[in-house]
C-alpha cells in the first residue's frame, strides 16, 4: 500500500468456523423475513431509530470514499400527501400504458396499481439521492465515482438496519423521478434515486404470495 495515513483493521470476533457458519446462518434467517409491505399503520416510530438507520447507511463502501448520497427525510403529513400526489400522477401514466405490456405482465402477480395510499399513512419517507459531485468535506465540489453502486449499496444497509429495528419498509421508484428534487429542496446536482417508505405495518398487514419467491442458492450463484 503507499504512504498515507493509516489505522489498525477493526477488531473481529475470534471465532470458530462452526460460530460463523451461525452467525451467517442466523443474518440469513433474520434479513429473510423482510418483506416488501404496501399496508402499513400510521402509528409513530421515533426519530432516533431513522437516524441510527442512516448512520448505519452511512457506513457503506463508496467510490473513493466519496459518501455520494443523501437522505431527505420527510415526516410531515403534508409533503407525505405532496409526494403521493406527484407519485400517483406518475404512475397512472406508468400503468396506462407507458411502462409496456411485459413490464406489467411481470407485476401482475404482485397486485400493484397507481394507487399508493401507504405514502400518506406510513410515518417515515426517506428520499434517497445521488451526489454526481461533491467529496467527503463539507463544501468540496469534486467528482464522484460510482455513485449509484454505491448509493445502492448504502440503500441496502439502510433496509437492513430498517428491518434489524422492527420496521416494515418498501421502495418506491416512480419514473420520473425529478418532482422529489424539487419537493425535498434538494440541488440539481443530485439525481433522485428511490424513496424508501418506512413504519410499522398494519395489523392486517398480507403481501402477495408471488413475493415470497426467492430463487435457490443454485439459481443465484456459481463456484469456480
Amino acid at each position: 500500500m503507499k504512504p498515507v495515513p493509516h489505522v489498525p483493521y477493526t477488531a473481529l470476533p475470534d471465532l470458530t468456523d462452526e460460530e460463523r457458519v451461525a452467525r451467517a446462518r442466523a443474518f440469513h434467517e433474520q434479513i429473510s423475513t423482510r418483506r416488501t409491505c404496501r399496508m402499513f399503520s400510521d402509528a409513530p416510530v421515533p426519530r432516533e431509530v431513522i437516524e441510527e438507520a442512516i448512520l448505519a447507511a452511512g457506513t457503506a463502501p463508496s467510490g473513493a470514499n466519496h459518501q455520494p448520497w443523501h437522505f431527505a427525510v420527510v415526516s410531515t403529513p403534508e409533503l407525505r400527501h405532496r409526494i403521493r400526489l406527484a407519485a400517483e400522477e406518475e404512475e397512472r401514466a406508468f400503468y396506462a400504458g407507458k411502462a409496456g405490456q411485459e413490464w406489467l405482465d411481470a407485476l401482475a402477480p404482485l397486485g400493484t396499481d397507481e394507487d399508493k395510499p401507504y405514502l400518506d399513512i406510513a410515518p417515515w419517507h426517506i428520499v434517497v439521492f445521488g451526489q454526481r459531485r461533491g467529496g467527503i468535506e463539507p463544501g468540496e465540489s469534486k467528482t464522484n465515482y460510482y455513485v449509484t453502486e454505491s448509493v445502492g449499496i448504502a440503500c441496502g444497509f439502510l433496509l437492513g438496519a430498517l428491518h434489524a429495528a422492527g420496521l416494515a419498509t418498501l421502495t418506491h421508484t416512480p419514473s420520473p423521478m425529478g418532482f422529489l428534487r424539487e419537493l425535498c429542496r434538494r440541488p440539481d446536482g443530485e439525481k433522485p434515486l428511490m424513496v424508501i417508505v418506512a413504519g410499522l405495518p398494519a395489523p392486517d398487514a398480507v403481501v402477495p404470495l408471488h413475493a415470497l419467491r426467492k430463487k435457490t442458492l443454485k439459481q443465484i450463484s456459481s463456484w469456480l
